[in-house]
Order: structure tokens, then C-alpha cells, then sequence
């Protein structure tokens, strides 16, 4: 089979636009959610572009992950969605996040890496065309920290299944991020003091470790499917604190894709930038944008308030008592906060419900804290909301009814406040204006 061409793709399409000097870029919707995949759907048929969704490698594993779904699981809720919002799915562009041994980093290197080759094997076969190669993490049996020749080794080994899957399955060959300064998926799990962005020289040493360790593989023919490096832009949140994109401290980090044909710099956790640092970020060769943590949290801003909206119009009997649900099966199962909160608690109880980090993302699929979620939206679309309280906890929802751009139902107002989130994004990434495949303008 003759391997895919990067003008097949159009994330290839993009990075050839942006290396030949326009600053276009794309976010990627880093979140199993449902409610969250509709919002970026939603947004990308607004923008007339593509939308890329990826499954990070704890949410969507081949046992089940967190989520309790297999890649192929993940792929037909996505294109299930946009099947409903009537959205083309040779518009949806999946991708897989962290693939590698993440998950099983606390097993010995040969246990997790071969959990990882079935994993890389899975996410191909389902059709996922941007594949995040990340063997940066130390598994049982490592040293503390892993050299470049390591984690480029162990990248090659499952670029070599991923491949042969593809051949073997006749799925799409994807495209492929690399990197060995990878931030902390979901978020930095401590406070922080200060972050400094990938030295150049460290960079450049990552692409020629990969390069060699393809080479030797047999994949050298691949490497022009190399379209991002993963590198530390400066930009990070924990729980409490937001590191703010620095375009003066990245001068010499840039200089690193000058001789690189087809590799723009990938950005991780760029969640709650503002929006000028999230289009610095583009212009600065950052033509990837990851965001995920930030939508969940928009989500939760959002029903919080339908809560507290539903006390003011419910009687108490009927209630969902969602956000009471949500602290009583987080305080019965706190294997996904306990390690991540600190302080008294008080301090833990409002960092349960508010950080930046949001532990609370991991909850939405527990059944108690659904079901009241869905009551909470049958409640409020049964007796109605009046306008005067959409505009005391959702205000920029309420301009938009009045002005007879969104509907006033539960649901979307919850979708849109996710998409107040994402609007910036897509500025920044000029998708409104310069679609991946040249769309209209709006």
C-alpha cells in the first residue's frame, strides 16, 4: 500500500500553510465529554473548518480508560455527534493524546511499553489520524528521568505498529507529534513557582534523536508525517494560578523549526490563555493549540449555574441537588483529587469544585452525578427559565437570547458558555476567517 501523502491530510494542508508564512493555526479539543465534543462541533460549523478531537490516553484506553471507552467507542460517539448536528464527518479529525505508556507508567518498562503497542495498534485501526507519540514518562523499572535516545527508541518502536496497522488494516496513515519535554497531562499536578520554556538547544537535540531513531527503524520514509515537535512555550495552570504565554522568553526556541520543512511546535495546556497569548502563540509558530481541562470547567461554570438557578424555581423534592451530589461521590471516591488537593477543607472543598485543574472532569461520568445532571436540564427545560435569571448567572448567554442567537433551553446555554471558552481559540487560529481547506469568511 502506498503510504499516505501529507497533502491527504489536512492538518498536512495547514502546517504547509503556516511553514509557507501565514499564521493559521488549529486548536485541538482535548475532552471525552459529550456535551463538550457537541460545543466544538457546534463552534467548527460556525468557523465552516474542521474540528480536531483528541482522546487522551487515561480517557480512552483499550480496556476502557477512565472513560470506560475503547478508541472505537470514542470515534462513534464523535462522529455520532456530528451525524446529528448534521456536521460532515470528513470534517472530524480525531487524534490520540500521550499515546505510550502513561497509563502504566507504575509497571516495568517492557509490561507498559507492551500495553502500549496494543494501544498505539487500537487507536490506528479505529481510524485516528494524529497520533501523539509520548514515551517521556519513567515506568517502574527507569531511571528518574529518561534521555532523548530512550524516549525516541521506544517513539520509534510504536511508529513501527502504527504503521504496520495501518498497512495491515488499510486505515489512513496518519500524522505524527513527537517530543520529549512534555507537560503534565491535564494540568500541573502541584502548585507552581516558575515555568521556563524548552531551551533551544534541548529542542533541536529532540528532533535529531527521533530522526536517528527512525532512521534506524526503517521509518525514515515517515518522517515528513513528523508534523509537530512538543516543547514548553511558558505556558501552564495548576490549581489555583495561570502561567501566561511570554513571547520575549521564546526567541531562541523559534529559531529551532527554521530548517524544518514540515514541523510546527505543539502546545499543551494552554487552557484559560488569554486570548492575545493564545494568537502570540500561533504567529509564534505554536500552529497547535491544546485545550481540555478549560472546557470541562466551562461546562461545570455553566450547570453550576443552572443549579442555582434550578433552587430558585424547583421545589425542593424535585431538585437534582447537583452540586451536592457531585461533593458526595467526590469525598466517597477521591482517588482522582485526594493526591492533587492540599490544605484544610476548606480549601479542599473549593478547590474540588473550582480550580483551574479541574479533578472534577473525572466525575462527570459517574452514574449518580449524571443522572442529576440530567434532571437538572429536564427540570429547568420543564418549568422554563425567566430571562431575569439567565442574566443574573449566565449574562453573556442572556445578550445572546435577547439579540435571538441562542436558544434559551438548558442544554444550550450549557453549550454555549463551553463555546465562550473555544471562541477564542478559533480567533486565534484564524478558523473563521482562513478555513483548512480556504472556506468562506464570516
Amino acid at each position: 500500500m502506498t503510504a499516505t501523502t501529507r497533502t491527504d491530510n489536512p492538518l498536512a494542508e495547514l502546517i504547509a500553510r503556516h511553514k509557507a508564512g501565514a499564521a493559521v493555526g488549529i486548536y485541538s479539543v482535548c475532552s471525552a465529554h459529550p456535551t463538550v465534543v457537541r460545543a466544538a462541533i457546534a463552534q467548527a460549523a460556525s468557523d465552516g473548518g474542521h474540528v480536531l478531537i483528541e482522546a487522551t490516553s487515561n480517557q480512552v484506553d483499550q480496556f476502557g480508560g477512565y472513560t470506560g471507552m475503547r478508541p472505537r467507542d470514542f470515534r462513534d460517539l464523535v462522529l455520532g455527534i456530528a451525524d446529528d448536528e448534521g456536521f460532515p464527518r470528513d470534517r472530524v479529525i480525531l487524534g490520540g493524546d500521550h499515546l505510550g505508556p502513561n497509563r502504566w507508567q507504575g509497571q516495568p518498562a517492557d509490561a507498559a511499553m507492551a500495553n502500549a503497542d496494543v494501544l498505539i495498534a487500537a487507536y490506528v485501526e479505529a481510524g485516528y489520524t494524529k497520533i501523539h507519540l509520548d514515551c517521556s514518562m519513567s515506568c517502574a523499572d527507569d531511571p528518574s528521568t529518561l534521555s532523548d535516545e530512550v524516549v525516541a527508541g521506544r517513539s520509534a518502536r510504536l511508529l513501527r505498529i502504527a504503521e504496520d496497522t495501518a498497512e495491515r488494516s488499510g486505515a489512513i496513515r496518519p500524522v505524527y507529534v513527537i517530543g520529549t519535554e512534555v507537560p503534565v497531562p491535564g494540568g500541573a499536578h502541584d502548585t507552581l513557582d516558575a515555568l521556563t520554556p524548552t531551551p533551544a538547544g534541548r529542542a533541536r537535540a529532540t528532533i535529531a534523536a527521533h530522526r536517528s531513531a527512525f532512521a534506524a527503524a526503517g521509518l525514515d520514509d515517515v518522517w515528513p508525517r513528523v508534523m509537530a515537535l512538543v516543547v514548553q512555550p511558558g505556558v501552564e495552570f495548576d490549581h489555583l494560578n495561570v502561567f501566561d504565554y511570554d513571547r520575549t522568553a521564546t526567541v531562541e526556541l523559534r529559531d529551532v523549526l527554521d530548517d524544518e520543512e514540515h514541523l510546527v511546535f505543539e502546545a499543551h495546556s494552554t487552557d484559560y490563555q488569554r486570548p492575545d497569548q493564545l494568537r502570540e502563540l500561533v504567529e509564534d509558530h505554536w500552529a497547535i493549540l491544546k485545550v481540555g481541562p478549560g472546557l470541562t470547567f466551562a461546562m461545570r461554570e455553566a450547570l453550576f449555574s443552572l443549579a442555582r438557578i434550578e433552587t430558585e424555581l424547583v421545589a425542593r423534592p424535585s431538585r437534582s441537588n447537583l452540586i451536592e451530589v457531585i461533593e458526595r461521590r467526590m469525598l466517597a471516591e477521591p482517588g482522582y483529587w485526594q493526591d492533587y488537593y492540599h490544605g484544610d477543607p476548606l480549601a479542599q472543598r473549593t478547590a474540588r469544585r473550582y480550580s483551574y485543574s479541574d479533578r472534577l472532569r473525572y466525575y462527570w461520568p459517574d452514574p449518580e452525578i449524571d443522572a442529576a445532571r440530567a434532571t437538572l436540564l429536564d427540570n429547568l427545560g420543564r418549568v422554563g427559565i425567566p430571562l431575569p435569571l439567565v442574566s443574573q448567572f449566565l449574562p453573556d448567554q442572556y445578550e445572546r437570547i435577547r439579540a435571538g442567537r441562542l436558544d434559551p433551553a438548558p442544554e444550550a446555554l450549557v453549550i454555549d458558555r463551553v463555546r465562550d471558552a473555544l471562541r477564542p481559540y478559533a480567533r486565534a487560529c484564524r478558523t473563521s476567517t482562513d478555513d483548512l481547506t480556504n472556506g468562506a469568511t464570516t
